[in-house]
């Protein structure tokens, strides 16, 4: 796996390659690649001890021509600006692959959470959320959970931001708790988008889900819901891994069953009787369906050149470097990429949000049939661009779709001053 790959180039190269099947000007696709903003700051917070520590925190607001700012928070030690800045820059294309009017937002801090008490993480993200308090609110950014952050986090952001601008606004910030203002189907829906992203593949292939087998790398929300969802509508999941390492059973394992361990023990290392496999050795499985869904760049061209599946669907942010792109292209192998397969998130948030502006909530069965209409349309947008332009994978036809749609919101909106 490569980690010297730098996702921001990542990105840049992605968006040029779709480039060249649109007619658009250098100076447009220049002003596309690069973020309008990006906020680098110090917070210094007290910890338990009385001791004090300054930690490094990021926002990067990419590109607003399609509506306010959107995405996550990271809590993770490899957080890094050129991280953040790809990671919002994904987040516009993948609001405009889904046709949602969001543009695209990313943050993070620079820390590993496992190190710090509830009470401690609690000051940092107040701390956070108080620097971000000019740049947040339901009009203009809205933030929502990621890597190690869930709705705990999006509560005290929430909070923060309300004691501070002495106001309610429960649309400042997705990804909440349900008493909070957030929405049915949250916690779900990337793992959600990964299965029915999933399903359209294979039937657009002429083949099914049901019956394939599956690895999943990386069993955080994402990977474990979409690995309980997969093996509802008939896949075998038979190899699943965490940091800590991967399991394999060809007889198939229980998803539900391996996330309690998981829980209980902090890996699922040692579920069972299941044979124990690196990470490298789970993404060059022969299976059917491979779901990378940890963190970026885990595929690299040389591990490409080894991976046995016949799809990969991303349900992480940028598990593949453009040099395994090129790799699986060649190798006819298919590739649901990232801004469509883990869109579920960001549509759901979108929902609740609108559920928050409304007052309004809705059902989880509307959520999720709502979530399945947009991923579905989405997929057939994407095969129309792959096929009427005769593209060379499924990652350049949807950024032809993204950037396409940003563009033309862009030229729209016109030009000022």
């Amino acid at each position: 796996m490569s980690d010297e790959t730098n996702p921001f180039e990542s990105l840049q190269e992605q968006i040029d390659d779709a480039a060249a099947h649109l007619d658009v000007d250098d100076g447009v696709i220049e002003r596309l690649k690069n973020p309008e903003r990006v906020l680098e700051t110090n917070l210094t917070v007290e910890l338990d001890d009385g001791s004090l520590e300054t930690v490094r925190a990021y926002r990067s607001q990419f590109n607003g021509d399609r509506g306010p700012y959107k995405g996550g928070i990271r809590y993770h030690p490899g957080v890094t600006r050129d991280e953040v800045k790809a990671l919002s820059g994904w987040m516009v294309y993948k609001c405009a692959t889904v046709d949602i009017p969001y543009g695209g937002g990313k943050g993070g801090i620079s820390i590993d959470p496992t190190q710090y008490s509830e009470a401690e993480l609690e000051r940092i993200t107040r701390a956070f959320a108080t620097e971000l308090r000019p740049l947040i609110g339901e009009d203009r950014d809205i933030p929502a959970p990621d890597v190690n952050t869930g709705q705990r986090e999006m509560n005290w952001i929430k909070d923060t931001y309300e004691t501070l601008e002495n106001t309610t606004a429960p649309g400042v910030i997705t990804g909440k708790a349900i008493d909070s203002g957030g929405s049915a189907g949250r916690v779900e829906a990337t793992g959600r988008s990964t299965m029915l992203a999933a399903r359209e593949v294979f039937d657009w292939i002429g083949e099914q889900v049901e019956g394939a087998s599956v690895a999943v790398q990386g069993y955080g929300n994402a990977g474990w819901i979409a690995a309980d969802l997969l093996d509802d509508v008939g896949a075998t999941v038979v190899a699943v891994s965490d940091s800590g390492g991967g399991i394999h059973d060809p007889r198939g394992l229980d998803p539900v069953d391996v996330k309690e361990h998981k829980n209980e023990t902090g890996s699922v290392v040692g579920y069972g009787d299941a044979e124990e496999l690196t990470n490298e050795e789970l993404l060059t499985l022969d299976v059917d369906l491979l779901v990378p869904a940890a963190l970026e760049n885990a595929i690299d061209a040389e591990l490409a050149e080894a991976v046995q599946a016949e799809v990969v669907v991303e349900a992480a942010n940028g598990p593949l470097t453009p040099g395994a792109d090129d790799v699986l292209a060649e190798r006819d192998v298919w590739v649901v990429p990232d801004i469509l397969a883990n869109a579920g998130g960001v549509t759901v948030s979108y929902f609740e949000w609108v559920q928050n502006r409304q007052r309004f909530s809705w059902t989880e069965e509307r959520v999720n049939e709502e979530l399945e209409r947009v991923i579905t349309d989405a997929f057939d947008g994407l095969v129309d661009a792959y096929e009427t332009h005769d593209l060379r994978n499924l990652r350049t036809a949807a950024y032809v779709v993204a950037v396409q749609r940003v563009i033309d919101a862009a030229e729209q909106a016109g030009t000022w001053p």
